[in-house]
C-alpha cells in the first residue's frame, strides 16, 4: 500500500499536501482501490468556501457515488479541471495528477490535526465493526 510519509490523511481516505500556502487534496491509494473505476468527478467551483470534515466534491466509480470530505475549512483556490476529461488519472496516479482541488486553509493548524501517514496506515490495519 503506498501511503507516503509527508502527507496528512483524514479518517474518511482523503490526503492533505502542503503547496506553499494552499492545502492539495486528492483521495489515498486504498480509496482508489475500493472505488476501483471512478468514472466522474464533481469538483468544487474555485472560491466556494469549505468547512473540515464537509463534503466538497463527489467521485464517481462503476460501484457508486462517494462524498470527498475537505480536509480542512477554507476558500476553494484550485480545482482540477483536467479530471473532467481524465476522472481516471485518480485511479492511475491518485497522490499526483490525480489530485482534486486545493484548499487556501482559513485555520493552517488543522492540517496538523490530520492524521499521519503511520497513523492512517494503522487505521487501515484494524478491523471495523461488520468487516
Amino acid at each position: 500500500m503506498n501511503i507516503p510519509a509527508e502527507l496528512r490523511y483524514t479518517k474518511t481516505h482523503e490526503w492533505a499536501r502542503q503547496e506553499g500556502t494552499d492545502v492539495a487534496v486528492g483521495i489515498t491509494s486504498h480509496a482508489q482501490e475500493e472505488l476501483r473505476d471512478v468514472v466522474f468527478i464533481e469538483l468544487p467551483n474555485v472560491g466556494k468556501v469549505v468547512k473540515q470534515g464537509e463534503p466538497a466534491a463527489v467521485i464517481e466509480s462503476v460501484k457508486a457515488a462517494f462524498d470527498i470530505y475537505a480536509p480542512v475549512s477554507g476558500v476553494i483556490s484550485r480545482a482540477n479541471g483536467a479530471l473532467a476529461k481524465s476522472p481516471q488519472a485518480v485511479n492511475q496516479d491518485c497522490y499526483g495528477a490525480g489530485w482534486l482541488f486545493a484548499v487556501a486553509p482559513s485555520n493552517p493548524a488543522e492540517l496538523s490535526s490530520l492524521l499521519s501517514a503511520q497513523a492512517y496506515e494503522q487505521q487501515l490495519q484494524t478491523p471495523t465493526p461488520g468487516h
